[in-house]
């Protein structure tokens, strides 16, 4: 599915005319996948988990965000898929539009896709979310290590809310710092802002 039809709903729900969210007109896929992790400050709080899949950022609401630690487990809700210039966005989603709040970037970098068959024999990363189970590297300023993504509930076709786990799995690497920050004290990956800067600042840099 291509980009401009993967991303329907995303525009679908937003007026560009008043947010300044990008509409995802254009494509540039870089040569390695990239990830972003957002903080929104909607109407609740929440961690936005994107991964570069082809042409979009596959999205996942999480609520407590992702944590560096093996023990935690984190629910993680899809959303719609996101365009790629997405990753940098950072500022004021107006009161009105769809997830109006303060929006930051709390990490970013590349990943490195790991999935594999029982054999041991790679699998197309989009397809092993089809499947339901993914697993990746993160490379990021705050996140490092191998992460996994794992439908437990619902599907592409039984109609049913999806749900996933976000997990750091043990002994995927070097552990990048345990838990999740308080999102309110959190800082900016890309300009060192809390959420109360930015909003303050009406989002702009």
């Amino acid at each position: 599915m291509a980009g401009d039809e993967r991303l329907r709903e995303y525009r679908r729900k937003r007026d560009f005319g008043r947010t300044r969210e990008p509409s995802g007109r254009r494509d540039t896929p870089g040569p390695e996948p990239r990830f972003v992790v957002q903080i929104h400050d909607a109407r609740r709080m929440h961690f936005d988990f994107r991964l570069q899949v082809g042409d979009v950022l596959r999205s996942w609401s999480v609520p407590k965000g992702p944590s560096g630690d093996p023990h935690d487990k984190r629910l993680a809700v899809p959303t719609e898929d996101h365009p790629l210039e997405y990753e940098d966005f950072e500022g004021v989603i107006p009161a009105g539009e769809y997830g109006g709040g303060t929006v930051i970037v709390w990490d970013r970098g590349t990943y490195e896709p790991l999935s594999h068959d029982r054999r041991g024999r790679p699998v197309d990363f989009a397809e092993s979310l089809e499947h339901g189970h993914a697993t990746f590297r993160l490379r990021g300023s705050k996140l490092h290590g191998e992460y996994a993504l794992t439908r437990f509930k619902g599907g592409r076709d039984d109609g049913e809310e999806e749900a996933w786990l976000l997990v750091r799995k043990a002994g995927g690497g070097p552990v990048g710092g345990h838990g999740t920050p308080d999102p309110r004290r959190a800082r900016s990956v890309r300009t060192g802002r809390t959420l109360a800067q930015v909003a303050a600042e009406g989002g702009e840099e």
